[in-house]
């Protein structure tokens, strides 16, 4: 990869390969310009330098913010973008919080040296099955919002083992292994458990060295599956190749293309999608439309063709929760999506064409791919709305 300096950043560059904090974790996708904010956070961060495949295509003026009727909107009253109570007192909100909560237990008897075997997990899993056939468009929703609090390393694992759970169904795998997928999922980075935190809670960038520890958690976790909680082989392999990549220049054991099993490469997927939507103390989270944006441009280089095309067939390119500003200037939610329309999802009207905003008891949903007359002009970031006028 090439190493940019921060100091060298400007707005508006534009690169040909996504832009990474380190070897993971991406700052803009591919051919998107980068913005001041995205700099000044590397600052206040004291990342110093960052990394990329691709090469400088333009470096233009950055744009300025497209957005030129959101002080007046943050005047009257701002947009509710996260869960109302009303789903935070429902049966999907419930259930997710409780997978959470569950396997938060589990974690940390396994941090305090207890013995635990692989049931708690299974258990983990069969509610999780279930509860996703019941709450699918609702669970995706609380992976983009991300309104659930602490127990970071469990919250990522459950939305890592949801998201993996959709796309081995739409491969349409067998029950056994959809099961075992999960588990992996559940599992996948349970060996951040063994390393420092002075590492992996870090706010800055990652020394060269500081990144081989964190590339060494498969193994750790490798160890807790096999020897501490005795599980299946499968579900050991798959935990120990999620970071393989498609091209070969994975970890641990560089592993090429089809060799990768199967649930490593959904799980690989998976995890990139939930560590790009998710906030991290080194930066901010990505709207859901740019980490898709971002898995498509991958070029089979980290991951299965096959599995991106499963998941953008289950996502749609606008993923449900996404919010939205439509060709005649109103912003919606994406509420559901068309797999064979994936640009023209179900959407939720948030605030009309004339800067109202719309109650919940009065939102009114609006099918894209019926309703020829409109169309998505733009994802929108909630953030720029909640800090337009500061």
């Amino acid at each position: 990869m090439n190493l940019i300096k921060i100091n060298d950043l400007k707005a508006g560059q534009v690169f040909s390969a996504p832009v990474y904090t380190d070897g993971e974790n991406v700052l803009v996708p591919q051919m998107t310009p980068i913005r001041q904010k995205d700099i000044d956070l590397l600052h206040s961060w004291n990342i110093n330098s960052v990394r990329t495949e691709g090469h400088i295509v333009e470096a233009a003026e950055e744009s300025p913010p497209p957005r030129e009727r959101t002080a007046s909107i943050n005047k009257r009253e701002t947009i509710n973008f996260s869960i109302n109570d009303v789903e935070q007192n429902s049966g999907a909100y419930r259930a997710y919080k409780s997978l959470i909560d569950k396997l938060n237990n589990v974690f940390i008897a396994l941090n305090a040296g207890i013995d635990v075997d692989m049931r708690p997990v299974d258990d983990i899993c069969a509610r999780l099955l279930q509860d996703l056939r019941e709450y699918p468009s609702n669970f995706i929703g609380f992976i983009l919002g991300g309104e659930v609090t602490g127990y970071e390393l469990a919250k990522s694992s459950v939305n890592t083992a949801i998201l993996s759970a959709l796309i081995a169904q739409e491969l349409k795998l067998p029950n056994h292994k959809v099961h075992n997928i999960v588990a992996a999922a559940l599992l996948h980075d349970v060996g951040m458990l063994r390393l420092s935190k002075l590492i992996t809670q870090k706010k800055g960038g990652l020394s060269d060295a500081e990144l081989e520890q964190i590339k060494s958690h498969p193994l750790h976790t490798s160890k807790i599956v096999t020897k501490e909680m005795f599980g299946p082989r499968e579900v050991n392999l798959i935990a120990l190749q999620h970071h393989e990549r498609w091209d070969g220049k994975g970890y641990p054991d560089h592993i090429l293309g089809p060799a990768i099993d199967i649930g490593a490469r959904i799980v690989s997927v998976a995890d990139a999608f939930e560590a790009m939507v998710s906030k991290k103390p080194y930066r901010n989270p990505m709207v859901g439309y740019q980490a898709v944006k971002n898995l498509l441009s991958d070029n089979s280089r980290r991951f299965d063709p096959a599995v991106i095309m499963a998941f953008t067939r289950i996502m749609g390119i606008y993923p449900i929760g996404s919010i939205v500003r439509l060709s005649d200037g109103s912003v919606a939610r994406v509420v559901s999506v068309h797999v064979e329309a994936p640009l023209r999802p179900v959407v939720e009207i948030l605030m009309d064409e004339d800067d109202s905003i719309i109650s919940a008891d009065k939102a009114k949903a609006i099918d894209l791919l019926e309703v020829k007359t409109l169309f998505i002009k733009e994802a929108v970031d909630p953030a720029d709305f909640a800090g337009a006028d500061e």
